[in-house]
């Protein structure tokens, strides 16, 4: 069985074709400018990138080009469309609606266009790339949806809800969603495969550190708390995101500056993190970098960072009555032997003891990197959402 997994933003179509017999991908791209130009790029296993301008109007004809280049010319991967099994799309937002991946109904398409409110910059475009693939590929490709928020629908309303009055949580849905449910699903299960345990019994926290970040508690299995709220923008700082921030802080600003809600959200979600603070970069390693020059503005944005992931490790720790085993994943988490120290140093009183030698031999890679006598085992596993992705599409499928 072969599945295309897709990940589709307003004007961009990230794509994976993944052989399920080996989970081996076959050929993976993304066709940015959607509606503005149109540029493809595709890359095939044996190595081979190709990169073409095209006219891309709509996601329709980058559907349209990603097929012609899976199926035709000297590097196609697959014969014609009949290969492609199955169509799995990543969706952002999936409110209260879905704690789980769904087959694709009329009825699933609405819910997730009725949500657009609490996703406005994804979940319209998901519904466009749903009916572009319902337009290019053979009527009966089922397609499934995997969402980013369903994780996350075990947390308990003490996890979940705002001291705000309760009549916006019934009249709008505003209470904490939680988003890289996908991420923080697939190492929890990953390292149960890698440990042997059986993550019923245990209680993990997962961190999920890359330009965007967010820290989940999953308990017995489950999660019970994460570090995202009703957007992406909460919990730890990011790239460019502020993170948590009083909110009185947000009104004085508004006030002060004169600024509008679009203005004061573009502000927190593209002007703050690590851009903001430096004055210079949202990649966290040119920061690192610009602070080994001497930059303290850089120094403090790193150093807030870490003392934030420590902080929700402390806190998920107390919540859950315990801890077991701390995740690193994303670009940050298993790249950074650098910050999984300053994360992991002094929390030996919460029985986390770093192997610093492995710490940094296995960065980049997965494996253990507590000592043999921590009683909190520490590890890396990399993160592979597409995989996950296709994984749900199978199974719904094969049902």
């Amino acid at each position: 069985m072969k599945i295309l997994v897709i990940n589709a933003g307003s004007s961009s179509l990230k794509y994976q074709l993944i052989d399920m017999t080996t989970e081996a991908v076959l050929a993976k791209g993304n066709c940015e400018r959607i509606g503005i130009g149109g540029l493809i790029t595709h890359k095939t296993a044996d190595g081979t990138t190709i990169k073409e301008e095209a006219d891309f109007p709509t996601h329709t004809e980058a559907f349209q080009k990603l097929v012609e280049l899976l199926t035709t010319g000297e590097h196609a991967v697959v014969k014609d469309l009949a290969e492609i099994s199955a169509i799995g799309h990543r969706i952002v937002q999936g409110g209260k609606y879905f704690s789980e991946s769904v087959l694709v109904t009329e009825d699933v398409i609405n819910k997730i266009e009725n949500l657009s409110d609490l996703a406005p910059l994804h979940n319209p475009a998901h519904v466009l790339a749903i009916r572009a693939c319902q337009k290019v590929f053979p009527e009966d490709t089922p397609q499934v949806v995997v969402f980013d928020t369903a994780f996350h629908q075990t947390m308990p309303p003490k996890a979940y809800m705002y001291g705000l009055p309760y009549e916006y949580y019934e009249k709008y849905q505003v209470r904490k969603y939680g988003f890289h449910g996908t991420s923080h699903r697939f190492v929890t299960g990953r390292l149960g495969e890698l440990t042997g345990w059986d993550m019923e019994t245990k209680k993990i926290v997962t961190c999920h550190l890359g330009n965007g970040s967010s820290v989940a508690a999953v308990k017995y299995g489950k999660c019970v708390d994460t570090s995202m709220g009703f957007t992406p923008l909460d919990g730890l700082e990011m790239g460019t995101r502020s993170g948590a921030v009083d909110p009185s802080v947000v009104l004085f600003l508004m006030k002060h500056e004169k600024l509008n809600p679009d203005q004061m959200n573009d502000l927190l979600n593209k002007k703050s993190g690590f851009l903001g603070m430096s004055g210079k970069t949202s990649d966290s390693r040119d920061l690192i970098a610009d602070a080994n020059q001497g930059s303290q503005r850089s120094q403090i944005a790193i150093d807030m960072f870490r003392y934030q992931i420590k902080k929700y490790i402390g806190s998920y720790a107390a919540a859950m009555g315990g801890i077991d085993a701390v995740v690193f994943t994303g670009g940050i988490g298993e790249n950074s032997d650098e910050l999984r120290h300053d994360v992991c140093v002094d929390m030996e009183f919460l029985g986390i003891e770093l192997d610093d030698p492995m710490n940094t031999e296995l960065n980049h890679k997965e494996g253990r990197i507590s000592k043999d006598g921590s009683k909190v085992e520490v590890w890396i596993v990399p993160t592979n959402e597409e995989l996950l992705i296709a994984r749900d599409t199978r199974d719904l499928v094969s049902k």
